[in-house]
């Protein structure tokens, strides 16, 4: 049911670290390039190896829901998650720097992986296995190494690619420059239209696989980045005109324990399981240890202004938890907090899973989802000429119905400051705790600094440059004045 599990585990092996730090090297003693991959169980190895960072794992897993992993680390950001300590408390207050390891870590733990995949491609470009299955296997790498490419890039600017003729000579040093940031978007750009080109279609896609429609997905998100709104209404029309996607009626349903394969709104999910195989510990992180039938250690919240900014009816806020009767027989909420409302209420999100047998749970996590296509098409349309228009309140209305909200009127958001304040409201009331990708919509229309500041007044120490990450010392230092530190962290 869960097809993407059984490739997991074996498929790590299958690389080793070269001595340039840029570089991803072959270790000789697993593969011999010469005879592999030779079959379709070895090009499912390589696709296996390409989907491994990107699953939930606390040790290396880039959607771990845990404070290793992007929703946890990039909603800390906003107003969405809020930290009283740790890491949660740098990013709420932007106090991040070059010497922050859990903000340097996403780059230094997964940028190499782009290097395994570039090798993986051309490991089964030059096999002898069937067009077929060279097409599909290499289809997914790119998708995959474009999905990592772009969440990283989407982090820190443009990254290190390392070429293809220099990871075939690992025991030649090579320090290697950061790309241009026109030559990363673009090298972003054709892995995912290369990937639309052989990947299947989402109705012949296997559960927590990719699809075209991922994939389209993945470049709207890229050309939101770019503010290239044509091109996010091309894409999004593609998805809408495969007639696949829709809906579903039930938003609370979605984050359920029972998995979501015949949603037709899931455009692409990690699956997880109790065994850690590709593990979810939302839960864990968020519930009090106090929360009835089985709880958890209360490790971030989310503030009193994302809940205030919710209309009272909107059922998408219904796992905000604002009160809750602790095993103690106390009942918590804004007016008595403790230690953990202090700061905002519970964001849990998904199914509570009290039955669950350990901090993990089963509740599968969805990264994307058509919701996104609506809204960001809506964006589009309305940011392309400068001026919403009615098809574009529609698609906002599709959502707000879903979400039992009365709908919006053109004539109450006619100029477009307006509107993007509105579609931004709606971004984060609608994806919370999903992918994080409400800290690139903030930058995007400039409001970064400005929601940083309003939330944590005086004690935020935002700056416009934080808008990127830092790299870690040690990059910078092996780069040997190739590779260079985005500004302002000095």
């Amino acid at each position: 049911m869960k097809s993407i599990i059984k490739y997991l585990i074996a498929s790590i092996i299958i690389f080793s670290v070269a001595c340039s730090p840029e570089l991803e090297s072959v270790n000789y003693d697993e593969i011999n390039p010469a005879i592999f991959p030779s079959s379709e169980a070895d090009v499912e190895a390589l696709v296996a190896a390409a989907y491994y960072p990107l699953r939930g794992s606390w040790a290396d897993g880039i959607h771990s829901t845990s404070e290793r992993g992007l929703m946890f680390t990039l909603d800390a950001t906003t107003e969405i998650l809020q930290g009283a300590f740790g890491q949660q408390q740098e990013a709420t207050l932007h106090s991040y720097n070059q010497t922050s390891s859990t903000f340097t870590r996403y780059y230094d733990d997964f940028y190499n992986k782009i290097s395994s995949m570039t090798l993986s491609i051309d490991r089964i470009e030059n096999s002898s296995v069937n067009d077929n299955l060279k097409k599909r296997g290499i289809a997914e790498i790119k998708c995959a190494r474009g999905f990592l490419s772009y969440e990283l890039f989407d982090m820190y600017g443009a990254l290190v690619v390392a070429p293809l003729e220099v990871l075939k000579n690992p025991l030649t040093e090579t320090p290697l420059a950061r790309l241009s940031h026109d030559d990363m978007v673009s090298f972003i750009e054709k892995d995912l239209l290369d990937a639309v080109q052989d990947l299947p279609l989402p109705s012949e896609a296997n559960y927590g696989r990719f699809s075209q429609g991922l994939a389209r997905m993945l470049l709207i998100r890229l050309y939101l980045h770019e503010k290239r709104w044509s091109d996010v209404e091309t894409q999004a029309n593609a998805i809408m005109n495969m007639n696949y996607y829709e809906l579903a009626p039930d938003y609370v349903g979605m984050f359920g324990k029972e998995a979501q394969i015949d949603n037709k709104e899931i455009m692409f999910v990690v699956p997880a399981d109790y065994a850690g195989t590709s593990e979810n510990q939302w839960q864990l992180m968020v519930l009090p240890s106090n929360y009835p039938e089985r709880g958890g250690w209360s490790t971030i919240q989310s503030s009193w202004k994302f809940y205030d900014s919710f209309e009272s009816n909107d059922v998408r806020k219904t796992n905000l938890i604002a009160e809750y009767v602790g095993t103690d027989g106390i009942t918590y909420n804004r007016s008595n907090p403790g230690t953990v409302m202090q700061l905002g209420p519970i964001p849990l999100k998904i199914d509570a899973d009290a039955d669950r047998n350990s901090g993990l749970t089963t509740v599968d996590i969805i990264v994307y989802r058509y919701a996104d296509v609506l809204l960001s098409k809506a964006e589009a349309l309305a940011n392309k000429n400068g001026t919403p228009n009615q098809e574009a309140i529609d698609l906002v209305n599709e959502i707000r119905e879903r979400a039992q909200l009365d709908p919006i009127q053109l004539s109450d958001y006619s100029d477009i400051d307006s509107f993007n304040d509105m579609i931004l409201l709606e971004r984060s009331h609608e994806y919370w705790c999903e992918n994080g990708q409400y800290r690139s919509d903030l930058i995007r229309h400039g409001k970064y600094v400005e929601h940083a500041n309003e939330l944590n007044g005086d004690a935020s120490q935002s700056a416009d440059y934080k808008v990127l990450f830092p790299f870690s010392l040690a990059r910078i230092s092996e780069g040997k004045g190739a590779f260079l530190q985005n500004p302002g962290y000095n």
